[in-house]
């Protein structure tokens, strides 16, 4: 078996770690890395596999906690935090907590959304157009996610830009960050989370007293309809990670969609001509360039995978990206066709953990790119190379200008 030394938090590896995951899927499908610590797993059959092996876990989190060299009491406080988050525990805990949450994401309730999604998006693109700006991220693509977990979670929509700018210190945690991120990043983290827990204190106790049609009351008013009852800190814990989730990956799929696509002028010119592929473009660009590359994972017990052991203890890094690429499920991988079904990508996950979100996160992209490939005819990126936040589980542009002739 041929190996090298593999870092996925380069500069290089950040901006595209596709190059990298070609490697491995071809010479080292099953990588122990030194770097990371960790197994890297890039083939699709395997990936899909691990999904479901009882050996993997998905508590991810608390196994860290005083682990690491630098930790402080400060780190290992915002793990224990984080760590309660559902996303990364296993049953029973995770089951319970998802069954509370599931009525939220129902496809009747996503679809009471659809309407105002669609004005949402046309009033952003509105303002986008008479601001004459070329920032389609800060503009469009943040607002619109942004507004529809406001409305889910019964947050008001006008602290959109505390929302920002806590999901931005808590993706330096939650999603791993390059090696030139600053320093204070556990100290960012920390804040954030505190500020979210005052905050979402403030809307149980309001909810308590005025309930509504949304997320965080139907949380608080199940305390008499089940025997074990979230506590605030359950509900606290629920809100931050779906203010957190629900809107940064989606965020990322609408802009890398548009980035992806206007450099492909035959795509760009499918996707005009006939609006009505939208649905399976989004797709396409979720296998082509996901919202999450990797997700991480920890190992119960030993088990055997091609020609290696996994031990119990270890770490497992599965390379949703790669996967996604891999030649082996999918013809053509490295183009994108947005015409392409079937599409068996794995963007959301496999198994217990499938984004919860997935069906809103799909219809809020389909909506707004429809409607921005529809009234932003002849879009152009502007010049100058895509910058990716570096962030190692995580792929989402920092910027993207565009240029455009509005239609009304």
């Amino acid at each position: 078996m041929v190996t090298k030394p593999i870092d996925l938090l380069t500069r290089e590896a950040l901006q595209d770690p596709h190059p990298i995951f070609t490697w491995l899927r071809e010479n080292d499908p099953v990588h122990w890395s030194d770097r990371h610590h960790s197994w890297i797993v890039t083939r699709y059959d395997d990936v899909a596999e691990l999904f479901f092996r009882p050996e993997i876990s998905s508590d991810r989190v608390r196994p860290l906690i005083g682990k690491a060299k630098s930790a402080t009491a400060e780190s290992d406080e915002l793990l224990r935090m984080i760590g309660e988050w559902m996303v990364v525990t296993d049953p029973p805990s995770h089951t319970r907590l998802r069954q509370l949450v599931t009525p939220a994401f129902r496809p009747a309730r996503i679809a009471m959304l659809e309407a105002q999604i669609h004005a949402i998006t046309d009033d952003l693109i509105d303002k986008f157009i008479a601001s004459g700006e070329t920032d389609f991220i800060k503009h469009v693509a943040f607002q619109l996610p942004a507004a529809v977990i406001s409305d889910l979670l019964g947050a008001p929509y006008a602290d959109r830009d505390l929302f920002k700018t806590w999901s931005d210190d808590l993706a330096l945690i939650a999603f791993g960050a390059g090696a030139d991120i600053r320093d204070d990043r556990y100290t960012k983290a920390r804040a954030a989370l505190d500020d979210m827990s005052e905050y979402f204190q403030g809307l149980i106790e309001l909810r308590r007293r005025e309930p509504r049609e949304d997320l965080i009351s139907t949380l608080v008013h199940s305390e008499s309809t089940l025997d074990e009852p979230l506590n605030d800190a359950e509900i606290k814990s629920m809100c931050a990670l779906i203010l957190f989730a629900g809107h940064e990956t989606t965020t990322n799929l609408i802009a890398t969609f548009v980035g992806t696509i206007l450099p492909r002028e035959d795509q760009y010119r499918k996707l005009v001509a006939d609006p009505s592929l939208m649905k399976t473009a989004v797709e396409e660009v979720l296998r082509y360039d996901g919202s999450i590359k990797i997700l991480h994972r920890w190992v119960l017990d030993d088990f055997p995978l091609r020609d290696v052991t996994i031990k119990k203890g270890d770490r497992v890094l599965l390379c949703l990206s790669s996967a996604n690429r891999d030649p082996r499920k999918f013809d053509r991988p490295e183009e994108v066709d947005v015409t392409r079904h079937p599409n068996p990508h794995m963007a959301f996950g496999k198994g217990i953990h499938t984004c919860i979100g997935a069906q809103l996160s799909r219809i809020e992209a389909r909506i707004a790119l429809e409607k921005v490939f529809t009234r932003l005819p002849n879009m152009k990126l502007v010049k100058g190379e895509l910058e990716w936040v570096p962030i190692l589980s995580a792929r989402g542009l920092k910027e993207l200008h565009i240029t455009h002739e509005a239609r009304a």
